[in-house]
């Protein structure tokens, strides 16, 4: 068999995103909000969803926003999130995730 270097190229290129998918509260996380749809959600929203505390959601998700998986907001009092990141979009596809519309 050949070496093909374009896959390891490919395998350094992607260990990023599946390193931010690899821990189950985040996935659950991106999940939700996914289904969401275009529109965003409130961590308390999330955090409620994915069934765990709001400061295990909020660091969560900050940490996915430091990577630039998602965007974060204010609107007065309450922080919203949304998903931006194209490849993390199109592989919770993949994985079989829908939106709520």
């Amino acid at each position: 068999m050949e070496y093909q270097p374009h896959l390891l190229k490919l395998a350094d290129e992607w260990a990023p995103t599946f390193k931010m998918l690899g821990d189950r509260t985040r996935l659950r996380l991106l999940i939700a909000l996914h289904y969401h749809g275009p529109g965003e959600a409130t961590v308390s929203e999330l955090a409620d969803i994915v069934g765990v505390t709001l400061p295990t959601a909020s660091a969560a998700l900050q940490l996915l926003a430091d990577n630039g998986v998602v965007e974060s907001f204010k609107e007065g009092r309450v922080t919203r999130y949304k998903l931006v990141d194209a490849t993390t979009h199109t592989l919770l596809h993949h994985l079989g995730g829908t939106h709520r519309h």
